[in-house]
């Protein structure tokens, strides 16, 4: 993948994350299925409604249609991830050869001008796209709709060493006297949990590594500090942005939330890490306009006024511009999707004999915390959310998982 293209997204995604989750509840979110659909919108754009765009891009907006393509191509080469895009137009609305020309490969349609009918088909692309993890394209329908420009990508990644899942009841904290469904594994590489300190205080960062192209990487920071926080130093440190401070090399004690490690007498030479998380599931649908100057698109709605003549000579505004997005961590693995839609209307062993000093660590997730998924090669990151209602254990093996919003009305 293109270097600047992913420090663009990925500062799009710490912004985004600055906005996004409210420390007394749960969100989950996809900066790189916004970003794409932003920046081919830029292309055509024209006026101040071009210049917001490519400020929220990072990029000039004339070389934005080329990253946006780049991008996608490089998405859907990324083991465990499908990436995907579509438009839909109503027949009447001409496009500029210019702008249709530089669209990345996807499906094309027209719609009816019926909200109802256009919106099933619109869903039907998106569960196909997703493998159903999403169900449909978040968008309102108005009957002056002119145009729909959607992105879904659907992650899917299966650990390289499993967890083992049974039912814990969480002594203290917020889940305190709740049965969870508690994740434990102990693995062999004290690497794979780091410590990194941002302005917030201390954050421990824990790679869950997937046998394709993705790893999965929980965020604890201390109790008390805000989402925020955790997220953006949990952000720079898995992209590199600032130094963290490796396993292995930590001193025994607490050396970062959640996290403890001492020095023992063992019959093997052998450190070992072990981990107490919890599964969780999340669903979470964010209306971007709600903070249109993060994306954008605050002038680009102004139904008064032409901002796309790249687009159509039909004068633009938008009108929508949603994502849904879900996210699930289980023993097995971890599965994540978004779709983004944009439309435009008018306008351990047995004891044995002592012959080596080793590490122990044991890291625990028993109260809220961030994650991140980050294509490991490029360092973009894919998915972010904050966990703050994990999965309940139910008698009967029964699990209760994210709860859902009411589908609202077309």
């Amino acid at each position: 993948m293109n270097n600047g293209t992913v420090r663009a997204v990925n500062r799009l995604t710490t912004r985004w994350a600055a906005q996004a989750p409210a420390p007394d509840s749960g969100t989950v979110f996809a900066a790189s299925g916004v970003w794409p659909l932003l920046a081919l919108l830029a292309d055509g754009a024209g006026g101040p409604a071009r210049a917001e765009l490519a400020e929220a891009l990072d990029i000039p907006a004339e070389a934005a249609a080329g990253a946006a393509r780049e991008l996608l191509d490089a998405l859907g080469r990324v083991r465990g991830l499908r990436a995907a895009t579509g438009l839909w137009t109503r027949a009447e609305v001409p496009l500029e050869e210019s702008w249709s020309a530089k669209l990345p490969a996807g499906a094309r349609g027209t719609l009816s001008g019926v909200p109802v009918a256009d919106a099933k088909v619109l869903d039907a692309w998106a569960q196909e796209r997703t493998g159903g993890l999403i169900e449909h394209v978040p968008v309102s329908w108005p009957e002056d709709t002119r145009l729909v420009l959607a992105s879904a990508l659907a992650l899917r990644v299966r650990w390289v060493e499993p967890f083992q899942e049974a039912p814990v009841t969480v002594a203290e904290g917020p889940w305190a006297r709740r049965l969870l469904r508690r994740l434990s594994r102990t693995t062999r590489s004290l690497d794979a949990v780091r410590v990194a300190h941002g302005p917030g205080g201390a954050v421990t960062v824990l790679e869950v590594a997937g046998t394709e192209d993705v790893d999965v990487h929980l965020l604890l920071g201390e109790p008390g500090t805000s989402p925020v926080a955790v997220l953006e130093t949990g952000l720079t440190a898995v992209t590199g942005a600032v130094p963290s401070l490796p396993g292995s090399e930590l001193p025994d004690g607490s050396p970062g939330p959640g996290l403890t490690t001492r020095t023992v007498d063992s019959p093997f030479p052998v450190d070992l890490l072990q981990v107490r998380a919890v599964a969780f599931s999340l669903f979470a649908e964010h209306d971007l306009l709600d903070r249109a100057p993060l994306f954008g698109l605050d002038t680009a709605r102004d139904e008064n006024f032409e901002h796309f003549p790249g687009v159509s000579s039909e004068p633009l505004a938008i009108g929508s511009a949603r994502q849904s997005a879900m996210a699930r961590f289980h023993a097995t693995g971890f599965e994540a999707a978004a779709v983004t839609g944009l439309a435009a209307r008018p306008g351990g062993s047995a004891p044995g004999r002592v012959r080596h000093r080793v590490r122990r660590a044991e890291l625990r997730f028993d109260r809220p915390f961030g994650f991140l998924a980050v294509h490991r090669d490029s360092r973009l990151v894919l998915a972010a959310g904050w966990v703050t209602d994990p999965e309940t254990a139910v008698e009967g093996g029964r699990t209760g998982g994210a709860r859902r919003p009411v589908p609202r009305s077309r």
